[in-house]
């Protein structure tokens, strides 16, 4: 009898044992569900030099900074959300890579890269901020074919797709054409909610210019404007939307301007801080808009 009785209780034990631990793997599940809907993605500000990214990264909370080779990421919050600043260093090389390496290590869900240009457009002022409705790569040229002593001329270099004919050594005609990187329409419209409240200069469409070339001819830059449509140009966001590009990553561009050669506007250092001024309430505007935070 007293065997019997032991025997249940032995079987009483086991059945209990694996009801609790069914009860804790069914709970624990829910919650490690809850935490992933909850994990939100984070919206990356760009920007090249420490006057263009370090006012902005001042505005975060919570701040935290990790470094990854030369590019700093300035880790925080704004409104709740999660906003990293990465510092990226100046030029087509160094964006291409930060940007690779934020998409790679924090998964964002926007970019925006930002900071100061050099106008193109005459109609343009310092002061006056561009939205990249497009962004492209002035840096990707065909030089013409000449023999020796028979010269150089620039302007009959022609644009040269660099995502076109992957096959080729460049002879398909169908790559000698520049290419486009659309602003995300999401990003552009957080932009437009906002643009009446910068009161320092216009707030316009237009299309950015990248290249590591510093160009300071004013009649080369006006070949670029008239060729490619440019309004500004600078030295790193066309390689970052192309690396957003591959990747879906929403972008946009926004540049403010420092000067314009061809309408004799004048360098001024404090654009930078006035361009991230009005790119922190643009990402407040796209945060507000999205459907859940």
């Amino acid at each position: 009898m007293r065997k019997n009785r032991l025997k249940q209780y032995s079987l009483l034990g086991i059945i209990t044992l694996l009801f609790v631990s069914m009860i804790a793997a069914c709970s624990s599940t829910p919650k490690n569900e809850t935490t992933e809907k909850k994990a939100q993605r984070p919206i990356i500000v760009q920007g090249p030099m420490p006057i263009e990214a370090e006012n902005f990264a001042k505005k975060l909370k919570n701040v935290k900074e990790e470094k990854s080779g030369d590019f700093v990421f300035y880790i925080g919050t704004l409104n709740n959300y999660p906003v990293i600043v990465a510092k990226t260093g100046k030029g087509m090389e160094n964006t291409a890579a930060a940007t690779a390496v934020a998409i790679e290590r924090y998964n964002p869900i926007a970019i925006i890269n930002q900071g100061t240009s050099g106008g193109h457009d005459p109609s343009l002022n310092v002061f006056d901020i561009v939205l990249g409705k497009r962004t492209v790569n002035l840096g990707s040229l065909k030089t013409a074919d000449k023999a020796k002593n028979q010269g150089i001329d620039p302007t009959v270099w022609k644009p040269m797709d660099l995502m076109a004919s992957a096959g080729s050594a460049g002879e398909d005609p169908n790559a000698e054409k520049p290419r486009f990187y659309e602003g995300d329409k999401d990003l552009l419209a957080a932009a437009h909610a906002v643009k009446d409240t910068y009161t320092k200069g216009k707030v316009v469409d237009g299309t950015i210019g990248s290249a590591d070339v510093w160009n300071n001819e004013v009649d080369r830059i006006k070949w670029f404007h008239t060729k490619y449509g440019t309004s500004v140009e600078e030295m790193e966001g066309a390689s970052a939307a192309q690396i957003a590009k591959a990747y879906d990553v929403p972008f946009l561009g926004i540049r403010v301007l420092s000067n314009n050669k061809v309408n004799g506007g004048k360098y001024n250092p404090n654009t930078a801080a006035s361009n991230q001024e009005y790119v922190y309430k643009v990402v407040k505007q796209y945060i507000s808009t999205m459907p859940s935070k």
